[in-house]
């Protein structure tokens, strides 16, 4: 397991398959699940198959979704981290959080942290973050990390009036 970043209160590093009970957990959770706009997980093999995405995304684009883990207590809340989107040729930024963790700070503290990485270490130009139209929580955390409304737009079949941020490398700098 490889860690890619630290910051105050969180280490981020790769998902393993030693995650899945807690990846399971999580993406097993309606109340989280509500904001993605995808199924509750029914089944590890969704979970298994879902870490082997993030381990080739590791491989072929040299980043992608991270553990979150509390650094006092070693436990896994949550992932956060940047993923490629060949359909639409751009690196978003995501996170999710087990619900005990959240309004606590770590979603913005890991995006934060996550978008330095992708423009000091990854030399990226663009990145991106999509949220459904009611998920206040998430646009929050897109703007206390320095990101900028972009637009409202389709992102899948499923949510058709997404609501996109971005930051750039040249406003990423001028903060």
């Amino acid at each position: 397991m490889k860690t890619l970043i630290k910051t105050e209160r969180l280490v981020l590093r790769e998902i393993t398959f030693d995650d899945k009970e807690d990846l399971f957990e999580l993406h097993a959770d309606p109340d989280v699940q509500k904001w993605t706009a995808e199924p509750v997980v029914e089944s590890m093999a969704e979970i298994e198959k879902a870490i082997e995405t993030r381990h080739n995304d590791y491989r072929n684009y040299g980043f992608g979704r991270l553990a979150v883990i509390h650094r006092e207590t070693g436990e896994f809340i949550g992932w956060a981290g940047l993923t490629y989107l060949p359909e639409f040729d751009k690196v978003d930024i995501g996170y999710r959080l087990k619900k005990k963790y959240w309004g606590m700070g770590f979603a913005t503290e890991a995006s934060k942290a996550i978008i330095d990485y992708g423009f000091n270490v990854l030399n990226l130009d663009l990145i991106i973050a999509i949220a459904m139209p009611g998920n206040k929580a998430s646009i929050r955390i897109m703007e206390k990390a320095g990101m900028m409304y972009d637009k409202q737009a389709p992102y899948d079949e499923n949510i058709q009036e997404a609501i996109w941020y971005k930051i750039d490398r040249a406003t990423f700098y001028k903060k």
